[in-house]
């Protein structure tokens, strides 16, 4: 050992010791040997953490966060060893001698802890925070990544990247949202790290002690949530970063692309053929073939030499188009978007000044710095030409930014809203800001209509601009049960709005793959079938009669469903709560919903459950959680907390509603604008608890809701005296629906039939009330009379015949 060698590593530099503190108008700021720490109460539920060094100051900038603090009542107590500020739901302690800071219930029961050898600290510019694993702690969240859903004993890179054909343990993928979800003893808890650099989420892969966030630079700025489940958890995280937008009714059908549809005959052509063959669907992509050379807002003059004239018909057709629209702009004396986005300096750049240049598919490009406020109003406004060729959805893809070679050099220097930054911290950003200018200068051009805008990469908060989808997917089985995992994780770090590729847009599926992938995706948030170019065709009808026929039943299920669909997105628009979630929502004290067999399990909504199986099987073990279950198929009821055999087909996956579920659905139309009829079906599934449901209705086409124009109305069932109660409708919009019709399912006619059974069953609403008793049995049919999927069954009906549902 030589001695005279010096250590040039200089070790974790902690927080250390306080040395005093004041007070703020949001809360607290400590001031330690090495760093000054403020700890800010945005509500009883949420504090925030931001440490800086000494010799730094606050930044105060977050793209994620939209909401202040408020001002919340606490108390506030120093003692020789530590202060506590407690509010109503939290106690945080945070000892003086170093720092360290604790989070417990108000019995004391710790909830989560900073991990007192480590705490918070730099390896040079590297920030560290260190927190202590509690005994048998659980991780979920984290949006898009791969591999289990208890995430323990795992770590996970944030850097989104462009990764073709991902395996299904690859990481880092496109979106990067560093949210996760810690249970523990029956508490629950969230922690979000704000911090866009390269960034690291170790949950004791190597060790038992400490789960560990590093980020290669920045200030460490976390927020921690606390509250009695998971759902309280989620809607305080949205109510920070934001919660999905009610999206146009026409992006929750069906919609199908491919890699690339072109010339416009064939475009027609393929709308055409679902019409024809009695496939529901809403949109057709136009993939990079569809421009000039590959530049943005350009039409091919060959391809597309009258896209007015294509897009007219397509609309006549009951179809929306959605145009794929990526960042780089070719670099091309006399291409008007490259001479203007050098005229107004809005293009990424060295620090020198030089331009930055990268390959893509139309070439060497530019990019637009959609960290400068100028340069998204720019962007935004060129859409226009697209708008006035009548269309009203984007797809923004490359946006990691991806080029050929995958790495922009971090020299590279962003706007970041006038403060400046390198590529270091504004690479995870830029998908999320181009989403967010495309959202924003979309939503001014279409004058009261919703855009809808589909990104690849984003960053927490995304959620406010667009839908997510899960890139560049293989066609394997592996693949479709990784991508559902990957939406239900996404569901629980606030992306409401997510989906994958169905089929798979790498390879090609096996005709039972694309049969069991399309059934499991027509119950997912984002419906759409893409394939890659030179593989087969991968519509509906290119596997087989048969595998066409399963197509037609599911894609009309999801038409049927729309109204329940739609209902639970604007639930996800006021709390935040996913279109496809996770079991741990509601069950995440049942060990077997971690298994590894079972993980794949989620709710669609509140009430249905979809128990996902590779393609290649035809009987299943899967999982039902604690209470009553009814088999969707068959009404067949199976009590919960059971693992049970059921067997599967090419036309079947295991579904089943949860006792005491109310379903509004609405007869199959071809498109989601269509016209359902006069009346609204009421499904209700026999429980033993008072359940409820909040319907609601707008125009699925602009903003009027804001103003008033929306119908809800809260739909109630008492089992114990078989009462259903429609509440007062809010809003000034009047129901597409005329009258409802209510199934009953688990009942039988002695149960109901006040003839048999002596009871009178009440149907309760504002605007009426009487007495139905029951008139007969009827069929829900929402497939042909052959069809291999749906066996006819029958429920007890009671018609409202004389309601008027308005």
């Amino acid at each position: 050992m030589n001695k005279n060698l010096k250590r040039q590593d200089p070790g974790l530099e902690t927080i250390g010791v306080v040395q005093s503190f004041n007070t703020i108008a949001t809360g607290y700021l400590f001031h330690c040997e090495n760093a000054t720490v403020k700890v800010e109460l945005f509500n009883a539920h949420t504090i925030r953490v931001n440490a800086i060094r000494n010799n730094k100051s606050f930044e105060d900038f977050s793209y994620a966060i939209t909401t202040p603090p408020s001002k919340t009542e606490h108390q506030f107590f120093e003692s020789n060893e530590q202060y506590v500020i407690q509010t109503e739901k939290i106690k945080v302690l945070i000892s003086k001698f170093p720092l360290r800071i604790q989070f417990l219930t108000l019995q004391g029961q710790i909830i989560h802890q900073e991990h007192p050898s480590f705490g918070t600290g730099w390896f040079g510019n590297e920030v560290a925070s260190y927190k202590s694993i509690q005994p048998n702690e659980i991780f979920v969240g984290l949006g898009e990544k791969t591999g289990n859903l208890n995430r323990r004993g795992s770590s996970y890179t944030h850097w989104n990247t462009d990764y073709f054909g991902y395996p299904t343990n690859g990481d880092p993928l496109y979106l990067s949202t560093p949210f996760y979800i810690g249970i523990h003893r029956a508490l629950c808890y969230g922690v979000f790290y704000d911090n866009t650099y390269k960034s690291i989420m170790d949950f004791g892969a190597s060790n038992d002690r400490f789960t560990t966030f590093t980020a290669s630079d920045g200030e460490m700025d976390y927020y921690f949530f606390y509250d009695d489940n998971i759902a309280g958890i989620l809607k305080h995280y949205t109510a920070l970063t934001g919660r999905v937008q009610l999206p146009p009714l026409w992006s929750l059908g069906f919609q199908q692309c491919r890699y690339s549809y072109y010339p416009d005959k064939e475009v027609i052509n393929v709308a055409r053929t679902f019409r024809e063959k009695d496939i529901p669907a809403d949109v057709i992509y136009l993939d990079i073939h569809y421009m000039d050379e590959y530049k943005v807002f350009t039409w091919h003059p060959e391809r597309f030499p009258n896209p007015n004239d294509m897009v007219d018909e397509l609309h006549r057709l009951g179809f929306h188009v959605i145009l794929i629209v990526d960042p780089g702009v070719k670099v091309e004396e006399g291409y008007p978007y490259y001479e203007e986005g050098i005229k107004k300096d809005l293009f990424l750049k060295y620090p020198d000044g030089e331009l930055y240049s990268g390959k893509v598919w139309p070439g060497t490009c530019h990019f637009p710095d959609f960290t400068n406020p100028e340069a998204r109003k720019w962007w935004g406004q060129k859409y226009k030409i697209h708008i006035d060729n009548g269309i009203e959805g984007y797809w923004n893809d490359m946006n990691e930014p991806a080029t050929w070679g995958k790495r922009v050099p971090d020299v590279v220097e962003f706007n970041y809203e006038g403060i400046g930054a390198s590529h270091r911290k504004g690479h995870n950003v830029y998908g999320m800001q181009m989403a967010r200018s495309t959202y924003e200068g979309t939503k001014e051009l279409l004058e009261g209509k919703r855009p809808f805008v589909l990104t690849r990469s984003g960053y927490s908060g995304v959620q406010r601009y667009a839908a997510v989808w899960t890139g560049d997917n293989t066609a394997s089985d592996e693949h479709m049960m990784c991508g559902i995992r990957l939406i239900s994780s996404m569901g629980l770090a606030g992306v409401a709005f997510a989906g994958y590729d169905v089929g798979g847009f790498a390879g090609e599926p096996s005709n039972e793959l694309f049969a069991r992938w399309i059934a499991i995706g027509a119950f997912s948030p984002f419906f759409r079938c893409h394939s890659m170019i030179n593989s087969r065709d991968a519509e509906p009808w290119a596997f087989g009669e048969e595998v066409e026929e399963i197509s037609r039943n599911y894609i009309k299920l999801r038409y049927r469903m729309l109204p329940y669909i739609y209902s639970i997105f604007y639930e996800a628009s006021q709390t935040g709560m996913p279109i496809q979630r996770s079991l741990v929502i509601d069950y995440m004290n049942d060990t077997n919903i971690y298994n590894n067999n079972y993980q794949n399990e989620y709710l669609f909504g509140p009430s249905i459950l979809i128990a996902p199986v590779p393609s290649t099987q035809m009987i299943s073990k899967i999982y039902l959680p604690e209470g009553g279950w009814y088999d969707f198929f068959t009404d067949k009821y199976y009590e919960g907390g059971k693992e049970i055999l059921i067997e599967t087909g090419k036309d079947k996956i295991p579904i089943f509603v949860k006792q005491g579920a109310i379903v509004p659905i609405q007869r199959a139309v071809s498109q989601a604008n269509g016209d359902p009829g006069d009346t609204l079906e009421i499904h209700i599934y026999k429980g033993i608890r008072n359940e409820s449901f909040v319907y609601y209705e707008d125009d699925g086409a602009g903003f009027d809701y804001e103003d008033g124009m929306y119908y809800r109305r809260e739909i109630l069932f008492n089992p114990k005296n078989k009462s259903l109660t429609l509440k007062t409708k809010e809003g000034n919009y009047h129901s597409k629906f005329k009258k409802s019709r209510v199934f009953f399912h688990g009942y039988n006619e002695k149960e109901l039939h006040p003839k048999i059974a002596g009871i009178e069953l009440d149907i309760i609403a504002t605007d009426y009330r009487f007495v139905a008793p029951v008139t007969d049995f009827d069929p829900w049919h929402y497939s042909t009379d052959n069809s291999k999927i749906i066996k006819d069954r029958y429920y007890t009906k009671i018609e409202l015949e004389d309601a008027k549902f308005v």
